[in-house]
């Protein structure tokens, strides 16, 4: 028992320290007009492709750059630089989720220039990354058709933590049998009036909605 609530104490100092830095990096980023984006979901929804598209749609009009955290690899960061803006990689080694202090480090003598848009992509997993605020302004999560419908009944405290869901893999809906009314049910469920998108990165169809929504957010600010 004296084991289980030191567990406790330590993860809650934790918490307590990571929205410290977060409410730091987030009133930096609104002093220095940078609209933060954070990117959640599980492995393998196509978050990487996502982003990719998100930043070449970007690029023409905004200042844009983005952090990316895995556990071991660069491979993320490789791919999203072909969009031609700045990345950054985040390895975070054991640790499956980032935390507003690697934010804050990454950011440390990197020199991207003055930003609009800085997009955060967490490393897959959707349970740590729910309790660890970035100092983003909007918290996106994705998933993919081919997750299954019920993911946000599985998973529902990271979707009370997003702002908005991304269904991804739009092409892929009729192959895999993807039910839309039922995944919308399901997200509606546990979060009443959540925005929800569905959109396709390789064909493109739905882009164009979540940039119209992505800047209407941004001008909100």
């Amino acid at each position: 028992m004296k084991h289980t609530t030191r567990m406790v104490e330590v993860r809650t100092k934790v918490l307590k320290e990571n929205d410290v830095a977060a409410r730091a990096m987030r009133e930096r980023f609104r002093r220095d007009g940078v609209f933060v984006v954070s990117i959640v979901s599980s492995p393998g929804s196509g978050k990487t492709a996502f982003l990719e598209r998100t930043l070449v749609t970007l690029r023409e009009r905004y200042r844009t750059a983005a952090l990316v955290g895995d556990l071991a690899t660069e491979n993320d960061a490789q791919r999203l630089a072909r969009s031609g803006v700045p990345v950054k990689q985040i390895l975070t080694g054991t640790v499956c989720h980032l935390e507003a202090d690697m934010v804050s480090r990454a950011l440390e003598n990197w020199d991207h220039g003055p930003l609009d848009f800085l997009f955060i992509e967490n490393v897959g997993n959707l349970v740590c990354p729910a309790s660890y605020d970035l100092g983003e302004d909007l918290r996106l999560l994705l998933f993919s058709v081919t997750e299954g419908e019920d993911k946000p009944l599985k998973y529902p405290t990271i979707f009370n933590t997003a702002d908005i869901a991304i269904i991804s893999k739009m092409d892929l809906a009729e192959a895999v049998e993807f039910d839309l009314q039922a995944a919308r049910q399901s997200i509606q469920a546990v979060r009443p009036g959540m925005e929800i998108i569905e959109l396709s990165s390789k064909s493109g169809k739905g882009m164009d909605r979540w940039i119209e929504y992505l800047i209407a957010r941004r001008n909100e600010v």
